[in-house]
């Protein structure tokens, strides 16, 4: 359960989503959702493929805007803003890792680190010094000098968990995480995001088909025809993603 007192770092409130399908009609990806994440929480969001549960995590870093309904981001809304606005707001209050960790591939571990706070502006030394902090807290501090090439898939998405926490995020959103990764390199991915969360910094927001990772949030919601319902457990909801050898 959230650890200080239920700061909400995220809402959604009645958000719809629709696009218009190649037949001129409307889809509705999302129908009338509602969500609230707090510091020191993990939720989970299992469902099958295509349920809406990606669209869901992007309207809710503002990658996306609603058709209707509304979305804040620690309590500051997210509708009537410009693009500029939003990207300020997504880079001072949100963190994002997905199934592919998109590091660039020139640059060492630390330089992706870094690259987030050289790009806001901050002293090469300062952002060195972060990025170490992160690269070490997430078991790294012996391969941050490697470019993503010379590291296993597990250091490179752990690296890409730095990179999302470098800004010191209040909400992180994670899109399938350890969709790409062999079952020990899951597990450790899987029990740094509870770690993240036990220590009431941030709330997190992760998309899974995996069941092992869903067990550890503090809830586990199941996207149904573009619905969300809470359940006890998310044994048994979609499929689990089959784990790589």
């Amino acid at each position: 359960m959230p650890q200080n007192g239920g700061t909400s770092v995220a809402s959604a409130d009645g958000i719809v989503k629709e696009y218009l399908g190649g037949d001129g009609g409307i889809i509705r990806v999302l129908d009338h959702v509602s969500l609230s994440v707090t510091r020191g929480e993990m939720v989970a969001v299992v469902g099958d493929s295509g349920a809406g549960k990606s669209t869901l995590l992007h309207l809710l870093g503002a990658l996306d805007r609603p058709s209707a309904g509304s979305v804040r981001i620690v309590g500051e809304a997210v509708e009537g803003r410009t693009d500029e606005d939003l990207a300020a707001l997504r880079n001072r209050a949100v963190g994002f890792v997905f199934q592919f960790h998109h590091l660039l591939r020139e640059f060492s571990a630390l330089e992706n680190v870094m690259m987030p706070l050289r790009i806001q502006g901050m002293a090469n030394e300062d952002a060195r010094q972060r990025a170490t902090a992160l690269l070490t807290r997430v078991g790294l501090a012996s391969r941050m000098e490697h470019r993503p090439g010379a590291m296993s898939g597990g250091e490179q998405q752990r690296t890409a968990v730095a990179r999302a926490l470098v800004g010191n995020p209040a909400l992180l959103l994670a899109d399938e995480p350890s969709g790409n990764l062999d079952r020990t390199n899951a597990d450790r991915l899987h029990g740094l995001f509870a770690e993240l969360a036990a220590d009431g910094s941030m709330g997190i927001v992760v998309v899974t088909h995996n069941q092992s990772l869903a067990a550890r949030a503090d809830r586990a919601l199941l996207m149904h025809d573009g619905r969300l319902v809470e359940t006890e457990s998310a044994v048994g909801v979609g499929s689990e993603t089959p784990e790589r050898n």
